[in-house]
């Protein structure tokens, strides 16, 4: 059977549980070579019956979900497989709500699910953008006129900051016709966003921000364009118009989708639309659904969350 291409043929797929298996494991290991997670060791036996291997070196049994986000989860590969598919495929994100209806599991079960797949997508990489640079930042959090009225009288009393009171600011690095990222900041102070410019872009690079003070001075080092946003959004080639069309992917997908957002989780949803965004199809550049799924499967080993670390019983590694 063909791989799938699409959601449907996705799930006639991984309902074969040999099959899925299967493709799992191409997936892991795509040059075929098995190996421990716990050793490193590429000495072993394949136990069919149970799908489990034993590895000669430290002398323990692993499977396909030691050392990957499916550590120690009882639901079987075809429900994690199909989940992971609508998550980064789904352009608006996919609820908790919606798993749990598709796949017959609990929300909470669900939640947890998609939680762990989020840390899966998460990619760290110290290269920095060249090129036509645009950087920006924005606030994430509800707005005051729609909380209950004790939040809202709490967040508008005198002395309270106005605006982005109560939200989280996220700053966002684009490499046009290229890729994002993105970084949860503290303040809009100029030592905070002119460091998250310094890592992320390289010296001499054409850089455009709005005229917002925290980033003047960065023309010593940076082609620095500057658009007001009080008089224009686009002057020339200098504008954030990039960023902007990211920003309004996120906010739909947390408004309009997961509704409510806890800060200390938000990064993990950012995590997730920088995915979909850096692995999007464009005219230069077909990429399709099981494309997209086959690369960011690979992404799952070497990373663990328990359901401890995740509601703050335990501090979680970064």
């Amino acid at each position: 059977m063909k791989k799938p291409e699409t959601l449907q043929e996705a799930i006639v797929y991984f309902s074969a549980p040999q099959r899925v298996f299967d493709y799992a494991v191409s997936l892991r290991w795509p040059d075929g070579k098995v190996t421990c997670p716990r050793c490193n060791g590429s000495k072993h036996s394949f136990v069919k019956t149970r799908r489990v291997w034993f590895c000669y070196d430290c002398k323990k049994q692993f499977t396909l979900k030691i050392g990957t986000v499916m550590e120690d989860s009882p639901i079987s590969l075809d429900k994690w497989m199909a989940a992971f598919w609508m998550l980064v495929n789904c352009k608006n994100g996919v609820s908790s709500l919606e798993i749990h209806r598709a796949l017959k599991v609990t929300q909470k079960t669900a939640w947890f699910m998609l939680q762990r797949l989020r840390l899966a997508l998460h990619q760290k990489t110290e290269e920095k953008f060249q090129g036509h640079v645009e950087v920006d930042e924005t606030y994430i959090g509800g707005k005051a006129r729609f909380m209950h009225k004790k939040q809202r009288a709490k967040i508008t009393q005198p002395g309270m900051p106005k605006g982005g009171a109560n939200k989280v600011i996220v700053g966002g690095v684009l490499e046009r016709g290229g890729k994002v990222r993105t970084q949860i900041l503290q303040n809009r102070e100029r030592h905070v966003l002119q460091a998250l410019v310094r890592d992320n872009v390289e010296s001499g690079s054409q850089l455009s921000t709005d005229d917002c003070h925290s980033y003047w001075g960065l023309d010593k080092e940076y082609a620095h364009g500057i658009v007001d946003h009080a008089k224009e959004y686009v002057n020339g080639q200098i504008h954030t118009n990039g960023l902007e069309n990211f920003w309004s992917l996120v906010k739909r997908g947390l408004k309009g989708t997961y509704i409510s957002v806890e800060p200390f989780h938000l990064f993990r949803y950012l995590d997730e639309q920088v995915f979909r965004y850096n692995n999007r199809a464009t005219k230069k550049k077909f990429i399709s659904d099981s494309h997209r799924f086959e690369m960011g499967f690979p992404q799952i080993a070497d990373k663990r969350l328990t359901y401890d670390e995740l509601i703050g019983r335990r501090a979680e590694q970064p």
